[in-house]
């Protein structure tokens, strides 16, 4: 059976550089094949899915839940608060919490995730499980075996971790990615980090200027979680985590949320923080709440031959409709009612 292509007509964000073209998106079993300007086209926005570089998918039974201590204390592997409540939850509330968390990202636009999970190869297998059936990509970095059977490595601080080069070395011969956290308290451990020339590294909050540079140069993207950092006592200023220092050297940026024990998966409260604290360019933030999408197998930026992870918002349903700058009301408004409209199309990984 031969299938009718699927054409979307809208105000859409083309490329990575989100270039804004009035334009009809012809879509063939999944794929774009074709971008083709249309200056009549309704004034509906278009705009690649979001995806996001960072998540505990795990720590969604332990919203909320009143916690008081430091970084250590809370989510330091193996006994931190975090790690001692996943231990003790029931298998069907840690499937529920994740599944409930990625229905939640899936109703806003964020169509995936990579996720650092806990509980070696059984959390990996928790994750899957608990994402089966839904339009969503996750990208697991596994831990204590996990890494194995996962997309990767999802690495603590070097100095929380004992026989780090023997799971590296392991999982580079499995052809797994590495990702650490490192900077996130303070900038001690981020060169023992690069000195494994990871594929990204996570927080990077403290880190100095000769470390981004470093980043920039190697080409290892940042993931940045600054509600998170916030949260968490690590970040009070806009210095932390150094965006405008990250931008001005080069370095690829991604966004994405952390513990979901402390803030929501979704991407449009991330990048209104972001857009508030940090002051960057709006194109700027959308581009990195799209970014990390190259680890479901091709980034979600809108251009022929991509598949199509699109979200639709029509304006005219809210008070979108007076937006001066469509790119900067996606990043400071969008909520998951204003989307109308999910396409969902990804890359086998």
């Amino acid at each position: 059976m031969i299938k009718t292509p699927v054409v979307l007509s809208g105000l859409a964000f083309v490329g990575e550089e989100l270039a804004p073209l009035m334009a009809d998106i012809v879509i063939e079993d999944g794929r774009i094949t074709a971008i083709e300007e249309n200056p009549r086209a309704p004034p509906v926005w278009i705009c690649p899915a979001f995806f996001n570089a960072h998540t505990h998918l795990g720590d969604t039974l332990a919203m909320d839940c009143g916690v008081t201590g430091d970084l250590a204390a809370l989510v330091t592997p193996p006994d931190g608060l975090k790690h001692r409540l996943l231990r003790a939850a029931p298998r069907s509330d840690l499937l529920a919490g994740m599944r409930a968390s990625m229905e939640g990202m899936i109703a806003g636009g964020t169509f995936g995730c990579a996720d650092f999970r806990e509980g070696g190869r059984e959390g990996v297998t928790a994750l899957r499980e608990a994402g089966h059936g839904l339009p969503f990509v996750s990208c697991i970095f596994g831990r204590e075996g996990g890494e194995m059977i996962g997309d990767g490595a999802g690495i603590s601080s070097t100095r929380d971790i004992p026989d780090l080069e023997l799971i590296i070395g392991a999982a580079r011969r499995a052809g797994k990615k590495i990702a650490f956290h490192a900077g996130e308290r303070d900038k001690d451990d981020v060169d023992a980090a690069l000195a494994f020339d990871p594929d990204f590294i996570v927080h990077a909050t403290h880190a100095t200027r000769k470390q981004l540079r470093l980043c920039a140069e190697k080409q290892i993207p940042l993931v940045v979680c600054p509600r998170s950092n916030w949260t968490l006592g690590v970040a009070s200023s806009s210095r932390h985590p150094p965006l405008a220092l990250m931008e001005e050297l080069g370095c690829t940026v991604w966004l994405g949320t952390d513990n979901v024990m402390f803030v929501p998966p979704e991407m449009q409260g991330e990048m209104a923080f972001v857009s508030t604290v940090y002051r960057m360019n709006p194109t700027a933030i959308l581009r990195s709440a799209v970014a990390g999408s190259v680890l479901a197998g091709s980034p979600f930026f809108i251009r022929a031959g991509a598949r199509a992870n699109l979200v639709l918002i029509d304006p005219e349903k809210t008070a979108h409709k007076f937006s001066r700058d469509p790119v900067a009301s996606i990043v400071k408004r969008l909520s998951s009612a204003t989307v109308s409209k999910r396409v969902f199309n990804p890359d086998v990984l």
